[in-house]
């Protein structure tokens, strides 16, 4: 009987909807090798443009899976992920035997690797007709590990395989292609798909099933079907305000969870009908939109055989199925562009997971119950972090100021696909959010609730003007949210500057600047002494002004704009004033250890513990004293005094350097600054230095792997000399000046770097130029390349104090970090740097005329590489020396530690050599900056 009415649907209903809106009706077997779907195809297309049209544009994403240059592979890349790139043949995905007809035409297409397919008609289609496509192809799935969709053993999950016309095609046609970001390439169709497939596997899909092998329904989005051998969950069945909700998970769940879903799934459907007046009938969730959209910054700390709990398994199920399920509903409730209105549907789920966490969550903080059950000896190391007072609902404004420091934000309507991803949280998501939420509690919650219920029911399930969005709400908003339009069209930095005050009578006269001409609202907050606390809210003119406003005093003894990161600014410090006692009017001092994430409400100087070594001071202890916190800020100082142990004197270092950081510019950021050492290059023997220096950094989309940089520097140095040094007339004071350009690219599979420097002092001037190339030729497998080139224009100098080095540099300028600065014998002078001629047998000492190297190096097993060096160098008076040398590599650390054996070179066969346990070198590097650098890629 089901079958039957399955039919009568397909037949006579099926036929009424065709000449009202886009359908797809889709017949396909899946073939017993579980990657073959041979299809048969009908697509009623309708022309919903206000002219006729004489071309119609077929998406055929599955194409983008064929090679390792389309625009997928590249994202993937960009993402740190070869898995395509490295891909065999047979894993991939494509198209074949394509046949189209239209209307009794007969159409060929060539080009089946393309994902734009272009037909002309013959005769134009006019505005508001339809006309019927008949398609007839083959699918071979790729592999499921590449985007999750695709086929493995146990699973199969279909989603941007099918071919669709692009439901967003503009008058201007232009190309889209398949990236991976979820993007909906059919919207509002209605859908009828029979699917033969073996039995043996369980089906579940976000249309309508209407038996094991058909699905049918509209979708604001586009189908996915998943077939599965592992035992899936039964659906949840709710019923919320008298209408039947099915929730069907595609993966299993264990009964802890099953039992939390069954408690939190209905609480977080009635909170999320109360706030937009919808909820679909069917819910789908697949293992990837769950991963996609869970909640952000909740799990669990691992670290070696240790796990700490932020929150109960509860919370997490909680906090994640409310992400998961409001985004889901949103994705059903309109119809929208991703690639450029990312911002609504992301921005709207943000708010509605504020709103949540102030229901059920507002005196939970940031880092759960972490700070309480995290003890040593008893003592909660973690409460001495200003983090651990942050509230979660922190963590929005705190993601976008975070970005926003580092000058790598973008602007809220940037495409989606240009966002990286990193920003597709911190500004699609959590600073539109942000931004209705503030707007949210200006109006009311209730007038903003009541405003996104008429919107939903006026354009549910319909195409939406994201412009129409924002007139309205300004309309609603009494056009406090006005300035949201010009707002998402820049990268901002407003900022409002709480001034200062001043007592009238009973009221406080407050005098506050605003940096920007939008019509910016922003919040007041007063609170006492015994924690009364009272609201204000304010619109602004469309002017940058100092403003004054009349509150009242109520014994008031802070005064707040914007607390809790409420509105998105570029700078939260000036935001807090005190009325009374010995700071009013003014910032508090507040002296922590470690950083940490800033408190805006204090000038914070951070006392770090600071340990190293050296040869000549030995271990060096010391208490750093600095202004930087988590967050980066324009001014910085860092002073560190240490007590050399193999001294016993006081040395150390110093830094302050001021930062431009303009939010659209052809530069990212522009740093002047000083800084100053004293430290021992040998026993007994200290230097000074003491720098100028200036750095450009460009400006790079937040997405790209591309870096340029412009340097220059000054540096004065002062030497003790011994007997010896003074007897050779060594340099005990010199001067440098340098200029330098740096570009690189850390691409995944193809990384390289390019740079140049010019460096003079009286007595010689030369130059230098690098280049480095690295190419993973297999999965994990990299070889490398480096060439340099170095040559004194004019050269003078007393001794070889500033010649090239071969194997070794001289480290004249102190910028390298050698642990045994002048050792000549013993294990720290086997620290190997690669810079100028980058050998690692000793051959020959210095050069003071030219050298040219190129230094090879790549894997052969596992932690295992082998490396080559050659090159030619000439000293005055001298001939040119070919010098060359080959060994092994042992990579125990990448890039940071490893061991180099020499095997082969210009001297001969080295390990023959009795003194071989001196020819071994090793690199060490610690520099924490460059670790969490390497492990950022992919992110921002």
């Amino acid at each position: 009987m089901q079958k039957f009415s399955f039919l009568f649907f397909v037949f006579f209903g099926y036929a009424t909807v065709l000449s009202q809106q886009d359908s797809i009706a889709i017949k396909a077997t899946l073939q017993s090798d579980l990657r073959t779907l041979d299809v048969k195809q009908s697509i009623i297309y309708r022309n919903d443009l206000d002219e006729s049209i004489s071309k119609i544009k077929l998406l055929n994403w599955i194409a983008a899976y064929q090679n390792s240059k389309s625009p997928l592979a590249k994202r993937k890349l960009d993402d740190r992920k070869s898995e395509i790139y490295f891909a065999k043949k047979e894993d991939l995905g494509q198209l074949t035997n394509l046949k189209i007809l239209i209307e009794s035409n007969s159409l060929n297409v060539s080009n089946l690797e393309e994902e734009n397919i272009y037909l002309d008609l013959k005769s134009p289609l006019e505005a508001g007709k339809s006309l019927k496509i008949d398609l007839d192809y083959t699918l071979y799935l790729p592999v499921k590990k590449f985007t999750e969709y695709g086929s493995e053993l146990d699973e199969i999950s279909l989603k941007y395989f099918f071919i669709v016309p692009d439901s967003f095609e503009e008058k201007e046609q232009y190309s889209k292609y398949f990236q991976d970001v979820e993007e909906t390439q059919n919207a509002g169709t209605f859908w009828n798909i029979s699917l033969n497939y073996p039995q043996y596997f369980s089906s579940q899909s976000n249309l309508k099933k209407i038996d094991n092998n058909n699905f049918s329904g509209k979708l604001s989005g586009d189908p996915e079907i998943l077939l599965s051998l592992k035992k899936l969950s039964d659906p949840f069945i709710f019923n919320i305000d008298n209408q039947k909700i099915s929730i069907k998970l595609g993966y299993p769940i264990s009964p802890e969870e099953q039992e939390n879903l069954e408690f939190f799934l209905p609480l977080q459907l009635k909170f999320i009908k109360d706030k937009v007046g919808f909820l679909p009938s069917n819910i789908f969730i697949g293992e990837k939109f769950r991963r996609k959209e869970n909640f952000f910054g909740n799990d669990d700390i691992k670290f070696w055989k240790f796990k700490y709990q932020l929150f109960t398994d509860a919370q997490k199920t909680d906090l994640d199925y409310f992400s998961i399920i409001s985004k889901n509903i949103l994705e059903q409730s309109f119809i929208t562009e991703k690639i450029k209105d990312h911002w609504f549907k992301n921005g709207l789920k943000t708010y509605l997971e504020i709103e949540y966490l102030h229901t059920y969550y507002e005196n939970t903080k940031l880092l759960g119950q972490l700070p309480e059950d995290l003890k040593i000896f008893k003592f909660k190391p973690l409460k001495l972090f200003y983090a651990s007072d942050l509230k979660l609902t922190d963590r929005y404004g705190l993601a976008y100021h975070y970005i926003l420091t580092k000058n790598l934000d973008q602007k809220i309507d940037s495409k989606y696909s240009d966002l990286s991803n990193f920003n597709e949280m911190a500004i699609s998501s959590f600073e539109t959010g942000s931004l209705f939420d503030f707007i949210g509690q200006k109006m009311g919650s209730e007038n903003f609730d009541g405003f996104l219920k008429d919107y939903f029911a006026k354009n549910l399930n319909q195409k939406v003007d994201t412009k129409d969005f924002l007139d309205q709400l300004a309309v609603k908003s009494e056009y406090s949210s006005s300035f949201l339009e010009k707002y998402f069209q820049h990268k901002n930095r407003d900022n409002f500057n709480l001034k200062s005050y001043t007592k009238a009578g009973d009221n406080f006269q407050i005098r506050i600047k605003k940096n920007t001409d939008l019509p910016l609202p922003f919040k007041l907050e007063t609170e006492t002494n015994e924690g009364e606390k009272k609201v204000y809210f304010y619109d602004t003119s469309a002017q940058k002004t100092d403003i004054q406003y009349n509150i009242p005093q109520q014994n008031a003894e802070k005064i707040t704009i914007n607390d809790d990161y409420v509105f998105p600014e570029s700078s939260y410090r000036d935001n807090y004033i005190y009325t009374k006692g010995l700071f009013s009017n003014m910032k508090k001092i507040k002296f922590k250890f470690l950083q940490d994430i800033p408190n805006p409400e204090y000038n914070e100087i951070y006392l770090n513990p600071k340990a190293t070594f050296n040869a000549y001071d030995k271990v060096l202890l010391g208490l750093n004293f600095k202004n930087k916190s988590l967050f980066d800020q324009p001014f910085i100082y860092s002073f560190t005094p240490y007590y050399s142990t193999g001294t016993n004197e006081i040395t150390g270092s110093g830094a302050v350097s001021y930062s431009f950081l303009p939010p659209e510019s052809f530069y990212q950021n522009l740093t002047f600054g000083v800084s100053g050492s004293y430290f021992h290059y040998d026993y007994n023997l200290a230097y000074q230095k003491y720098s100028a220096f200036a750095s450009l950094n460009f400006t790079k989309n937040p997405r790209s792997t591309v870096g340029r940089s412009l340097g220059i520097s000054y540096s004065y140095y002062n030497k003790d000399l011994d007997p010896r040094r003074l007897k050779s007339n060594d340099y005990n004071q010199y001067d440098l000046f340098s200029l330098g350009y740096s570009y690189g690219d850390s691409k995944l599979i193809h990384e390289k770097y390019v740079s140049g420097n010019i460096q003079t002092m009286k007595d010689f001037q030369k130059i230098s130029a690098e280049g480095f190339y690295r190419w993973e030729y297999a999965h994990n497998k990299k070889i490398s390349f480096r060439l340099f080139a170095g040559y004194f224009l004019n050269n003078s100098t007393r001794n070889n104090l500033f010649d090239y080095g071969i194997s070794r540099v001289s480290n004249y300028s102190f910028s390298y970090g050698l642990l045994g600065q002048s050792a000549t014998t013993g294990l720290l002078s086997q620290q190997y740097i690669l810079a100028d001629g980058g050998f690692k047998s000793y051959i020959g000492n210095t050069v003071n005329q030219y050298i040219a190297s190129t230094n090879v190096d790549s894997h052969i097993w596992k932690m295992f590489n082998i490396y080559a060096d050659a090159g030619i160098y000439k000293n005055k008076f001298q001939k040119a020396e070919f010098i060359w040398d080959s060994g092994v590599k042992l990579k125990i650390i990448p890039d940071f530690l490893e061991v180099y054996f020499p095997i082969q070179s210009s001297l001969g066969f080295e390990p023959s050599f009795k003194d071989y346990g001196r020819r071994i070198r090793f690199t060490l590097i610690l520099n924490f900056a460059a670790v969490t650098n390497y492990f950022r890629r992919g992110w921002y």
